[in-house]
């Protein structure tokens, strides 16, 4: 494994491997074992405006491209995944830290996402459209932006860096990529490495390895890309949200979220429990879907919250690469300070502890969290990491005023044995996604993804990713003659 990654620790510009000219390296570490992964040193802000040129240069060729073509280029990188896939699971539980359940998730999405961006080649269709004047045909052609600059997270690094590239190249665009500094093997250089053997040509897909530190803003102020994708945190994006529309850049921003999980009083309480259980923990609750808030009306609060806590107790806690592992570690030691002095000092503040999880290493034991004041600051904020906090309530008024006193509006959940009254629920909840007797955590290619509020700006997925990565052009053709007033 470690020759996997220390082959593509490099940048990946103009097609080319090299090594970074920066005055410093990142190091990447296994966040378990410690262990060094590889030692990349930083692109800097040159070798930033020499992928973004390599792209600019490259991308018109590309996007004349038979569609049908580039949905070859697609096809063939998903055939390359399948065929790297158990390295590339691997991959993950060693640089991010995933259990090896959360390693088969990602990938099944990944794939399932390039299937889908291959597909998105041949839908980037036009309209003719009637004119009230006479002679007059309008058209209306949609056409890649241009360049696109993504930038991608820790947390599911292949599949969210995979999420914007693949639809941005299958679009006609060409892409410069800056993966998360702890993961730049699975959320960057892999992903070059397999459009590289999918026969990508050489300059559509740079990624540079960098950090805020060695560019500045460079990534996004630079003239060339028209749109700027970008995942993370809410903070971060402002930030980026910031510089693009000083630059009038498209930013496409998936953030964090504060997603509750509702369990009404005639809700399945058993099923309630694993649906909420698997989407606070999933990947050590580092997940932007999770459902940090659950939410129990009180006529079933003992109930769920007696078998929720024992259900938590018996999650296994440990080395990711062990199948049997639920809950492995965090992605660096300064997160799980962050999370254990956040447990600390919730609780110190009044909230009971259930269950007081503690640190060895950057594994961080579940923590399940009750009794919180109504304007206990961690009700306002995301947590990454595995800490449920439980919301008694009394009706569905209650539930739904609980659910919207958040900043974010990303996911969620409502439990209840009528359908139609977790839709009407559902409804009145401000987020971007919301699911009926399920979990928190769903993506999937086909429909709308993204958030209200501070979880972001746009959707991604299906036919959003058209609006995402394509502009339009309307082209009026006068068959006749116009009269003009003078």
């Amino acid at each position: 494994m470690t020759s996997f990654f220390t082959d593509l620790a490099q940048q990946y510009v103009d097609g080319e491997w090299r090594p970074g000219k920066g005055s410093w390296d990142i190091i990447d570490f296994n966040p378990y074992s410690g262990e060094k992964l590889a030692s990349i040193t930083v692109a800097t802000a040159d070798e930033v405006d020499q992928a973004y040129r390599a792209a600019e240069r490259t991308q018109p060729e590309w996007a004349d491209t038979n569609p049908y073509a580039r949905r070859a280029v697609l096809e063939k990188a998903l055939r390359v995944v399948e065929e790297r896939e158990d390295e590339i699971g691997e991959a993950i539980v060693a640089e991010l830290g995933g259990t090896r359940l959360k390693a088969g998730f990602e990938l099944h999405l990944a794939k399932e996402f390039l299937r889908e961006a291959a597909q998105l080649t041949l839908r980037s269709t036009g309209q003719i459209l009637p004119s009230p004047t006479e002679g007059k045909e309008n058209r209306v052609y949609r056409l890649p932006v241009g360049v696109v600059g993504v930038i991608s997270p820790f947390n599911f690094p292949f599949l969210l860096s995979l999420k914007s590239v693949a639809p941005a190249l299958a679009l006609g665009n060409a892409v410069v990529l800056k993966p998360h500094q702890n993961t730049p093997i699975c959320g960057g250089t892999l992903i070059a490495k397999v459009f590289e053997e999918a026969g990508l040509p050489a300059g559509l897909l740079n990624v540079v390895v960098t950090d805020i530190a060695e560019i500045g803003d460079s990534l996004l102020e630079h003239p060339v890309p028209q749109v700027i994708s970008f995942t993370g945190s809410d903070r971060i994006g402002r930030h980026v949200a910031r510089v693009c529309a000083a630059q009038l850049k498209r930013a496409v921003l998936e953030l964090g979220g504060n997603s509750a999980l509702i369990v009404l009083d005639d809700a399945d309480v058993d099923y309630a429990v694993d649906a909420a259980v698997f989407s606070r923990y999933i990947h050590q609750g580092q997940v932007c879907m999770a459902a940090n808030r659950i939410l129990v009306d009180r006529a079933v609060e003992r109930e769920f919250t007696e078998k929720f806590v024992a259900k938590v107790a018996s999650l296994r806690v440990g080395d990711p690469a062990d199948p049997a592992t639920h809950i492995g570690p965090l992605i660096s030691s300064s997160q799980a300070d962050a999370v254990s002095k956040l447990v600390d000092e919730t609780v110190a503040a009044g909230a009971t502890a259930l269950l007081h999880g503690r640190a060895e290493g950057n594994v961080v034991s579940p923590s399940v969290l009750t009794g919180l004041a109504a304007d206990a600051p961690v009700l306002q904020q995301e947590i990454f990491g595995p800490v449920a906090l439980l919301v008694p309530f009394d009706g569905e008024d209650e539930a739904v005023r609980i659910a919207n006193d958040t900043p974010y509006g990303l996911s969620g959940a409502v439990h209840t044995g009528n359908i139609e009254r977790g839709v009407r629920v559902g409804q009145r909840i401000r987020t971007g996604m919301i699911h009926i007797n399920d979990g928190t955590v769903h993506d999937e290619p086909i429909v709308p993804f993204g958030g209200e509020k501070n979880s972001g700006l746009g959707r991604l997925n299906g036919e959003s990713m058209l609006e995402a990565f394509t502009t339009q052009k309307w082209i009026s053709v006068q068959h006749g003659r116009s009269q003009f007033p003078f």
